[in-house]
């Protein structure tokens, strides 16, 4: 999810831009950046407590193999241009199928709405976010300067940053992270709090990962392991907003502060900020799967991807923690590789390396 937006604990608004970046910048920034912050964070809680609970259940199995017929998987993507308004969904200027509109966001939208669709259908076997082919709506030049991205249980929003601390939220993996939370949230969902709250944020960031390998072609140990990369504005000192390569190293500049991911369970974060550190702790979960897909090499959205898509659909428990999660990707890995195969083998061992034993 994104910024620190949790209307509800079952399904909160998901941002990409976590609450504990605006504190800060709330504390460290110059009058106008502070207030700026502060709204947002004010817009966050408005969001919370207007918010309507959408979590589905699970469609059935959505499967783990590609689609057997890719046309019965076709995207509807419906994009608009809010003109920088607040009002959702905006103008409509581009539809399935139509040409560029002429207006870049959108375009970028557009096709990057398509690239996700694609990994999950192709990959994974699934039609669209809910599994039943819903629309992609989209919504970009959301409000004026508005420093942050979300999913908001219906739809995805995109601001054009302020150009100083944000120089855009239009980045694949960025739209993938927020399009997967919309996945996440019709697969039964992972209750935005705690440990399951991280594993909310950890499962997108992941397919957010590998929606952008994919296009790019990208190998395990080609791959940058960055979400966000270049959506910082020129004059911060950062590279983007998560690594899960290195959790920790992604930023560490004077007005933002440092990354504060851990990457093991002996720094995991106890707060009661960021609804229990959702998008802290998340590192440590990212840290496993990187580790996982480093060590067999090749394509991470093959393998490692589809036992995570199949964990997510098999776990039914919202409340999932960090050591259920582990458990049942063994179980996810075991089924489509084999007991006592390598990738088993070697996802045990990565969970070991960050302190969770399964």
């Amino acid at each position: 999810m994104c910024l620190s937006l949790s209307c509800s604990h079952h399904n909160p608004i998901a941002c990409i831009v976590p609450p504990y970046m605006l504190r800060v910048l709330a504390l460290r920034g110059d009058p106008a950046t502070a207030d700026m912050a502060r709204s947002l964070l004010r817009h966050d809680e408005q969001m919370r407590d207007e918010r309507a609970a959408f979590t589905s259940l699970p469609p059935g199995l959505q499967g783990v193999l590609p689609a057997a017929d890719p046309d019965l998987c076709c995207p509807d993507r419906r994009i608009h241009d809010g003109e920088f308004r607040a009002a959702l969904p905006g103008r409509l200027v581009r539809s399935e199928g139509d040409g560029p509109s002429g207006i870049p966001d959108a375009d970028m939208a557009y096709d990057s709405a398509g690239q996700v669709f694609s990994l999950f259908a192709e990959e994974y076997g699934r039609n669209s976010l809910d599994g039943r082919g819903m629309p992609l709506v989209a919504t970009v030049q959301h409000r004026r300067n508005y420093n942050n991205a979300f999913w908001d249980g219906q739809q995805m929003a995109y601001g054009t940053g302020d150009g100083k601390i944000f120089r855009t939220f239009l980045e694949l993996s960025v739209i993938a992270h927020e399009m997967a939370h919309g996945v996440i949230q019709h697969s039964g969902g992972l209750i935005y709090e705690n440990q399951s709250g991280a594993l909310n944020e950890h499962v997108a960031d992941v397919f957010g990962a590998l929606a952008q390998q994919r296009v790019l072609g990208h190998e395990v140990h080609q791959a940058d392991w960055l979400v966000g990369r270049g959506i910082l504005g020129p004059g911060i000192n950062g590279v983007a907003l998560r690594s899960m390569k290195a959790p920790g190293t992604a930023y560490s500049d004077d007005l933002l502060g440092t990354d504060p991911q851990p990457w093991h369970m002996d720094q995991f974060n106890t707060t009661t900020d960021d609804n229990g550190g959702v998008h802290i702790n998340s590192g440590i979960p990212n840290h496993a799967f990187y580790l996982f897909c480093a060590y067999l090499g090749g394509r991470s959205w093959e393998v490692p991807g589809r036992i995570w898509y199949k964990t997510l659909q098999d776990i039914n428990n919202p409340m999932a923690s960090f050591s259920d999660w582990a458990d049942q990707t063994l179980r996810a890995a075991s089924a489509l590789e084999g007991a006592g195969s390598a990738p088993v083998l070697l996802l045990r061992r990565a969970w070991k390396l960050v302190g969770i034993a399964v």
